[in-house]
């Protein structure tokens, strides 16, 4: 698994992903991690076949103890499987997810750590002198999700929203964006259920200060990419893909 510090003017963060290590037929994610003080949110963890590499990676940095939260977006099994295996190293921690998807979540294996349900309006986390907004993602593609916004970093962690599939050594960021669509379109069509979801989404994200949006699989957008990838999604009709 690779891993990458990407920012630290503010505080830190880092990603992980792009395992050429992992089983052939499981879809490359990426997973974020924010480190301030003496505290640490990691997000989206990932599926059970990844705790492993992603323990490993993750102790580069930090002492296991300052992981005090961790964040689901919704509850697919490749954002949140492995929760079982940080519930037994990691018993005061939080996790803080959609309360939609609490008795879904749970299944994964939960003894430990406490379930901070957020509402469908959103909400905030203090970590450390730094206050994270969750931002309502509804439909996009789960019932239930949400995106999590850094102000100071000016960093929207967009889950499944900008997501595309890549190889493991394809670049990490977005650098040409029309050549950049037809890796996500299918995706979005299909995944992405509600054009007026979509456009809730767009209206609330615009009135946020943007340097980076950060999916959850494939590159990252940055700069003048992010508002394309605005404009581009915005167009789209969604809830479309057929066969």
């Amino acid at each position: 698994m690779k891993s990458q510090k990407i920012y630290d003017e503010h505080h830190q963060w880092y990603l992980f992903g792009r395992d050429s290590d992992k089983p052939e037929l499981i879809i490359d994610t990426n997973q974020y991690m924010i480190v301030n003080g003496d505290q640490a949110l990691l997000l989206d963890p990932g599926g059970v076949e990844l705790f492993s590499p992603m323990l490993a990676a993750i102790m580069k940095y930090i002492d296991i103890d300052q992981l005090t939260h961790l964040f689901a977006s919704h509850q697919d099994p490749d954002i949140i499987s492995s929760l079982g295996m940080w519930d037994q190293i990691l018993p005061k921690a939080s996790l803080h997810s959609p309360w939609l998807w609490e008795g879904f979540i749970r299944h994964f294996g939960m003894e430990n750590i406490k379930y901070q349900p957020i509402k469908d309006e959103g909400g905030q986390l203090t970590l450390g002198n730094l206050t994270l907004e969750f931002i309502p993602a509804h439909y996009l593609h789960s019932s239930g999700n949400f995106n999590v916004y850094d102000p100071k970093a000016k960093i929207l962690f967009s889950g499944d929203i900008g997501a595309a599939l890549e190889s493991v050594d394809a670049p990490l960021y977005v650098e040409n964006f029309a050549e950049h669509i037809p890796k996500m379109k299918g995706f979005h069509q299909r995944w992405m259920p509600s054009n007026r979801a979509k456009q809730h989404w767009i209206e609330r994200v615009r009135k946020l200060d943007i340097d980076l949006m950060v999916p959850q699989h494939g590159r990252i957008f940055k700069g003048q990419h992010v508002q394309d990838f605005l404009d581009w999604f915005e167009k789209l009709d969604v809830g479309s893909a057929v066969v």
